[in-house]
């Protein structure tokens, strides 16, 4: 049971609260991982799996001798400070509110917040998209995936995917630095994604306003995306706003064309808020389905009389 409430607790502290303002134990964790990357550098991916092990097991025994306290404000704790939901809405919300106001240079510049890509030459619909499909995605990675390690391994989970999420943003991605020494980050995250992301995947398919259309399109479209968890939920979420993603996406120079994801038109300012509000609840369905998981066996059903 204090599981069970520690995940109910932190996930609505995320959502009143957003992310610690200071001293957020995730940024934290960022800069330890460059400082000791400074030791384990090599151009092979041997002293890649070794960076990794090291962070994401420090991280996982930080949270098994954490435990040792009171499990309940500890895991609520813990996944206020991994979740990331409220803050991630906010930012799209920002980025809506710019479009609205008719101000997309400061609309290409705010959705830095949200994506990685080159925003500079982005016009409105081109906005739009990347900000869906980093609400799409970051729901999975940031909301709902934590979720799931937390019901399942309780904060030892929750810490060890923050890490292991953590590190695929800074050393996963494929460049002449991180091509080897980063493949364990990127492929760890990918393996404890899976099941986030297709929870994602279905809740957006069930609770968006077109599943028929959600379901064709994960169906259809998930396996073309060059990332194996993002190509489902960002198809599912597609589908279900009747909406287009996907297209030529550029990243500090590099460009890639991704697959086109649904069949609808481009998206515009107003399928920000609708995302947003799918998000939301897909992210509340999400808690409650990690809550039921967290329950003791005799919780889950009623006993016979």
């Amino acid at each position: 049971m204090s599981r069970a409430l520690g995940l109910a607790l932190g996930f609505t502290a995320d959502r009143v609260l957003g992310d610690p303002a200071r001293w957020h134990p995730v940024a934290g964790f960022g800069r330890v991982a460059a400082a000791l990357e400074r030791t384990t550098y090599a151009d092979r991916r041997g002293p890649g799996v070794a960076h990794v092990m090291l962070l994401v097991g420090g991280a996982v025994a930080v949270g098994i001798v954490a435990e040792r306290g009171p499990r309940t404000l500890v895991t609520a704790a813990a996944v206020w400070a991994v979740l990331g939901g409220r803050s991630l809405e906010r930012e799209a919300e920002a980025v809506a509110d710019l479009l609205a106001a008719g101000r997309l240079d400061e609309a290409r510049e705010r959705l830095t917040h949200l994506v990685g890509r080159d925003t500079t030459r982005l016009d409105e619909a081109e906005v739009a998209r990347a900000a869906i499909e980093s609400l799409a995605e970051n729901t999975s990675d940031a909301v709902v995936a934590p979720l799931v390690c937390g019901a399942l391994a309780g904060v030892p989970g929750l810490l060890g995917y923050r890490a292991a999420n953590t590190l695929d943003a800074m050393i996963g991605h494929r460049s002449p630095r991180y091509e080897r020494f980063g493949w364990a980050a990127a492929r760890l995250d990918d393996l404890l994604n899976l099941p986030g992301s297709r929870l994602t995947a279905a809740l957006a398919t069930l609770l968006g306003g077109d599943p028929t259309a959600a379901r064709h399109a994960w169906r259809r479209d998930a396996g073309r995306h060059p990332s194996p968890n993002a190509g489902p939920v960002e198809a599912a979420f597609a589908g279900a706003l009747g909406v287009r993603l996907g297209g030529t996406t550029v990243y500090a120079g590099r460009v890639e064309q991704r697959p086109v994801l649904g069949d609808g038109p481009p998206p515009g300012q107003h399928d920000i808020s609708r995302a947003i509000e799918l998000a939301g609840r897909v992210g509340r369905a999400a808690a409650a389905v990690a809550v039921l998981i967290a329950l003791p066996p005799s919780r889950r059903r009623r006993r016979p009389s």
